[in-house]
Order: structure tokens, then sequence, then C-alpha cells
């Protein structure tokens, strides 16, 4: 099994997110994550997806994604000549005099991440990174408790301007 991120730009209308999610329903496919959002030109609309499967499953989700209808344009974002994020909410439990061990951790500079929240029994973390620094992150958080998780899923971008589409 092998995954790939693949990033779309399809007419901004609506209903176009459910019909790409129902081609990957239909067939079985499994979304890992699925991003949109609006490009600068606001007709157009960029989907990022990853998903998995073997080269010919993969082979099969870009070529039934390019036929539909509001499909533009369809790359495969390789992980050497692309850039991936993700942002993460994280609502840990943590009392007053466990408080500083969670901001020091936050802002190493292996992380970065934001205290954006603190109250008595709890503080929210905001961090953005790839997936990989995320897991590293969560991981970290062994031995406290983490009350709620928001994950945006992959967005991603090609490196240089040698893959960047036009649209009329």
């Amino acid at each position: 099994m092998q995954r790939k991120v693949f990033q779309l730009l399809v007419d901004n209308t609506s209903g176009v997110l459910s019909r790409i999610a129902g081609l990957f329903s239909r067939r079985g496919y499994n979304i890992e994550s699925i991003t949109a959002g609006v490009t600068a030109d606001p007709r157009y609309t960029r989907i990022t997806i990853v998903t998995s499967g073997d080269d010919e499953i993969l082979d099969q989700i870009e070529k039934q994604v390019f036929k539909l209808i509001d499909v533009r344009d369809i790359k495969v974002l390789e992980p050497g000549n692309s850039v991936y994020r993700e942002l993460a909410l994280i609502k840990i439990r943590v009392s007053a005099d466990r408080r500083q061990e969670i901001i020091a951790l936050a802002e190493t500079d292996n992380f970065r991440a934001k205290i954006i929240d603190v109250c008595k029994e709890a503080l929210i973390v905001e961090l953005t990174g790839n997936q990989d620094k995320i897991d590293t992150f969560i991981g970290l958080l062994d031995g406290y408790e983490i009350l709620e998780l928001a994950r945006t899923g992959l967005a991603g971008l090609g490196r240089g301007i040698e893959n960047v589409t036009y649209l009329p």
C-alpha cells in the first residue's frame, strides 16, 4: 500500500466536494484526509486529497477523478517536490503545577507551537507542520489526557513555478 497526495483544481460550484467524495465512496476507495478552499481566483477551489492503495488503484483514482465534469486539473504532489502542512488544535487536561511542562514542549524549536487558550484545568495548543511533526508532538503527550483533538488534514503545493496551472 502506498500513499498519494492529489491536488485538484475544480470549479467552485455547490456539490463539487460531495461529487468527488461520492466517487471515492462508490468505488470503495479510502480518503485519509481531504481539504478544500477557494483559490486566488474565486471561480476555482483547490482540493487536496490523501489516499492509499496499490499502484493500480491509485492510477484508477487519478483517472476517474479527472473525468468528473468539475475537475479542471489534477496533480500528484510528490514528497520531494512539494510542501505539505496540517494544522492541529489539541486540548490537554493539565493542572496549574504541570502547565509549564506543556508550554515548554510546545515552544521548543522542534515544534514552535502556540498556546492559544488557557483555563484552570486545560490548555489548547495550536501546531502547524507536516503530519510526522504533529504525530510526534501528540506522542510526547503520553501521560497527559488529550480532551479533544482537531486536525485539518493535509494541504499542499508543489515547489517552484514549473507545475503551476493557469486556468482561463
